[in-house]
């Protein structure tokens, strides 16, 4: 099915990087932005699904997915054919402005994935972060308040209403303060017994009571597992409790689905491991399989802004919608059942390497623990230089 199907991976033929990423690293230090996080020197040639080959033909194993985006593989055909297809026939025509049926046929599945009974509407951007600023927006309009609660240990992206609510590091919020104003964060639960409990109580007794009147709050922001934060997974009841808090005060539960929608812990969408229906879901990365696509789906009451007062001159372009039709075809069609197979197994292998700890994670969304940050470090580039690209997440998580 894939290009490299039938090669050797990893194979390293040079010293890393090789002679022609050099050249390319030496120009892309002199014209492009240092704020980009490059972890190792990899300069990508091709793709073709779990195999990345640099510009010196060196093959590499992907465990980072693309950073979370390459649910289906690199370039898997019927999204490629997909993307063809669709861009002989029409590349953009604003979905702010007219419509068109990759947009419209999207639209309807996305509302049928997504978790709860309740009607859905979609409204479509380019991007994770885009996504969260859309939710945002939503919520406060909707509920007519102004506060919201997240995370210690969040990432929601780097815009500026997605910063306010990521508390993971330093590096994203220092030096561009002010904030958006009216953000409250609270500590992520850990999993032990009555963690639940203890959340509720942290929120009514603290937050509610000293901070942020909750007449006030229009909505609670959360990762069903938070990604950068370390792939930690909210202790069990935590969302069940969280839906009746909110709908206890009018407020509105937002799940960030960026990184865990899709397929990537054995469910469409993480939360789908419980019962709990959301108000608004934020989703990107995976769900196009590498082309610049994001969304929210809320419930169709929730949903109720006018005309004008949010928009997206790209979000739901014809090509990116097509792929999107595509890799949803090809998850339904057995890659998230894939994913609880293969993540049994992954983790059954990391518990007998003797250095990692903590093994966690549910489907192909796993982490593990080193000793330090530092041997965190070393491993990552370890493994770049055996072949194997892993990402690491938390303080010294693989």
């Amino acid at each position: 099915m894939f290009r490299f199907d039938h090669l050797t991976v990893p194979a390293i033929r040079t010293e890393l990087p090789g002679p022609r990423a050099a050249e390319l690293l030496a120009r892309d230090t002199v014209h492009v932005s240092g704020s980009y996080t490059r972890v190792y020197p990899l300069v990508v040639e091709e793709g073709s699904g779990a195999v990345i080959v640099d510009v010196d033909g060196n093959r590499f194993l992907d465990f980072t997915a693309g950073i979370a985006v390459a649910n289906t593989g690199h370039c898997h055909p019927q999204v490629v054919a997909a993307i063809q297809d669709q861009a002989a026939k029409l590349i953009h025509m604003s979905g702010t402005d007219f419509y068109y049926r990759p947009q419209i046929e999207l639209a309807e599945r996305l509302s049928q994935l997504a978790p709860g009974p309740s009607a859905k509407k979609v409204f479509f951007c380019n991007s994770g972060a885009e996504a969260i600023e859309a939710a945002l927006k939503l919520a406060r309009w909707h509920t007519e308040r102004s506060r919201v609660i997240a995370f210690f240990g969040a990432f929601h992206g780097r815009t500026y209403g997605a910063m306010s609510l990521s508390g993971s590091k330093l590096t994203h919020r220092r030096g561009f303060s002010p904030l958006v104003p009216d953000v409250h964060h609270v500590n992520f639960p850990k999993n032990e017994p009555g963690a639940a409990e203890r959340l509720i109580r942290e929120l009514e007794e603290t937050v509610f009571h000293r901070t942020a009147p909750p007449e006030e709050v229009a909505a609670i922001f959360v990762e069903p597992i938070q990604g950068e934060g370390g792939y930690y997974a909210l202790p069990e009841g935590c969302l069940e409790a969280l839906r009746e808090l909110c709908d206890k005060y009018g407020i509105m539960l937002v799940l960030d689905e960026v990184q865990s929608g899709f397929g990537r812990t054995g469910k469409m969408f993480a939360v789908q491991h419980t019962e709990v229906e959301p108000d608004i879901v934020c989703m990107a990365k995976g769900i196009a399989s590498g082309l610049p696509l994001g969304a929210i789906v809320a419930k169709a009451t929730v949903m109720d802004w006018p005309p004008g007062s949010h928009a997206s001159t790209f979000g739901g372009n014809p090509i990116a919608c097509r792929a999107a039709l595509a890799t949803l075809e090809l998850l339904e069609g057995g890659y998230i059942a894939n994913a609880v197979v293969r993540g049994e197994q992954l983790r059954a292998g990391l518990r007998t390497l003797p250095e990692l700890s903590n093994v966690r994670g549910k489907g192909l969304m796993v982490a593990a623990d080193l000793p330090t940050p530092a041997r965190k470090e070393a491993v990552i580039d370890a493994c770049f230089r055996k072949g194997l690209l892993l990402p690491g997440c938390g303080a010294s998580a693989l």
